[in-house]
């Protein structure tokens, strides 16, 4: 499988796979009616020279695009306690056609770099009859990539950190983790202390509604990819008269609780195993066995077992551990097309290489060869342990919950659990609840869900399309994680004509 493809693949499913490290990945603080109206008020006296302000365009580097940095309130409560720098990048609408406006887009996380996806992909790979009448734009989050990005540990400790034991076999083992994600809090707190508390999902949105009247848009145009369909569904909450044509893809609930959101999400990847199991049976190179899928999930749970006790070499100073083998087994869930890669990587494991799943898990880290990291997973603390109350408050609320996630995931369950501990050791108090989305309002939002997505659970979409009272629901009847532009002429189409006319499809319309 193309690399690129698998990293950009990753990084939009981060939103909520990301309970391999974040155990509250997929919330965002709870925009409640005095916070709007708190808002709209800041907004109304203080906010101006933010809306006014004229972005100063220049060259990228790479051909074909724009950049600029604009400015928003670090903290909106309290907009003159000082700027932060977001990093925005375009690709002007390349015609022919009458320009509909700009096109924002977000691939997820939260920590995904939405200016690097535009650049690497969206501004490429969106259809022709798209680009030609849109501007392509992207902003980098608070706290992602080029926007102040929250840093945490560094390399070598981030390298130990991925290594930690995430299915802790007894007390010392259970301290250890817990004392990992200690480390890893502190060390966000040391380097990064002044943002964190700024960087939830509302500020997020409020900072998207800048940057569209900056543009000059009378209305947002939307394309978000899981966590993006949460930050897109809080920007219509908060400003539901300014919402046009938005696309949320792979969708989010953003009325879940963490424990609920990572049981379910340990679920949807015990779902999307089954599939490649039963396609791995099938073939002859298949490292699980030709019999059942449930013989193919009980002969990856003893490699797991196997590396548990004894970690493979990798061909570097790291070997291959039960959480770096874990990891690398789900990073190729959120893509069908990584599933031949996956059974060479199993097949390697299992005759002690195990430099086919540290390459897969590396992807999924964002890992550099020169052994450095992205911001991506530090990012991804920090907002969604902003953004929700944490799953777990200690490791007894942990082994208390242990069998429901294992009925949940026989494969990943125990795994899945321990990782939603991390909250618990934030430095920041979350800022945000449980909650519905209504955008009261609001223009026709289509929100697309894939029947058998890992990351993000088909019945989040059909919870968030009921929620939305413009909602509008679209199908995929598929594997892998969101649905479009992953080759289903159905879901183009119709993703295409309400982008380019602003029609959603027929309720109830299903895709293959």
């Amino acid at each position: 499988m193309d690399s690129r493809r698998l990293l950009q693949t990753l990084a939009i499913g981060l939103g909520t796979a990301g309970l391999l490290v974040s155990g509250c990945t997929s919330g965002g603080s709870t925009p409640s009616a005095s916070a709007v109206g708190s808002s709209a008020t800041v907004a109304a006296k203080d906010l101006a020279p933010y809306y006014a302000q004229k972005l100063k365009w220049g060259e990228c580097g790479v051909e074909g695009f724009q950049c600029a940095t604009m400015k928003a309130p670090r903290n909106y409560q309290k907009p003159g306690d000082g700027d932060i720098d977001l990093a925005v990048s375009r690709k002007k609408a390349t015609g022919p056609g009458e320009r509909i406006g700009s096109l924002l887009v977000n691939p997820g996380g939260p920590g995904g770099s939405a200016v690097e996806y535009l650049q690497g992909y969206a501004a490429l790979g969106y259809p022709a009859q798209v680009r030609a009448r849109y501007d392509m734009v992207a902003v980098d989050p608070r706290g992602v990539a080029r926007s102040e990005p929250v840093e945490c540990l560094t390399g070598k400790e981030m390298d130990a950190f991925t290594q930690v034991d995430l299915t802790p076999d007894d007390e010392a083992e259970t301290e250890k983790l817990s004392a990992a994600f200690e480390k890893f809090a502190d060390g966000c707190e040391k380097r990064s202390g002044e943002i964190l508390p700024y960087v939830s999902t509302v500020d997020s949105a409020r900072d998207m509604d800048i940057l569209r009247e900056i543009l000059g848009d009378e209305k947002l145009h939307y394309v978000g990819a899981s966590y993006g369909t949460y930050l897109g569904a809080i920007y219509a909450d908060l400003f539901p008269d300014r919402v046009g044509r938005l696309v949320l893809d792979g969708a989010l609930d953003p009325s879940l609780p963490a424990v609920d959101v990572n049981r379910d999400q340990t679920a949807g990847f015990e779902g999307a195993f089954e599939s490649f199991a039963a396609d791995c049976v099938k073939q002859k190179d298949c490292p699980l066995g030709t019999g059942s899928t449930a013989d193919a999930a009980a002969e990856l749970k003893k490699l797991f077992e196997d590396l548990d006790a004894h970690p493979v070499p990798t061909g570097e100073d790291r070997k291959l551990g039960e959480s770096l083998g874990t990891t690398g087994v789900i990073a190729a869930m959120y893509d069908e097309s990584a599933w031949p890669q996956l059974r060479e990587a199993v097949a390697g494991a299992q005759h002690g290489d195990g430099s086919g799943l540290l390459a897969l898990s590396d992807s999924y880290y964002e890992r550099s060869p020169d052994g450095s990291y992205a911001n991506l997973m530090y990012a991804n603390y920090a907002v969604n342990c902003l953004d929700l109350p944490a799953a777990f408050s200690d490791s007894s609320a942990v082994e208390k919950a242990v069998p429901s996630f294992e009925k949940a995931s026989p494969v990943f369950g125990k795994n899945f659990a321990w990782a939603a501990l991390n909250c618990a050791y934030w430095p920041v108090d979350p800022t945000g609840t449980p909650h519905a989305t209504h955008a009261k309002g609001a223009d026709p939002i289509l929100v697309v869900g894939t029947t058998r997505d890992p990351a993000t659970p088909y019945k989040w979409a059909v919870s968030l399309a009921d929620q939305l009272t413009s909602g509008t629901l679209l199908t995929y009847d598929g594997d892998g994680h969101t649905a479009y532009g992953r080759g289903s002429d159905c879901i183009d189409t119709a993703i295409n004509r309400y982008l380019l006319e602003g029609n959603v499809p027929k309720k109830g319309t299903t895709c293959t």
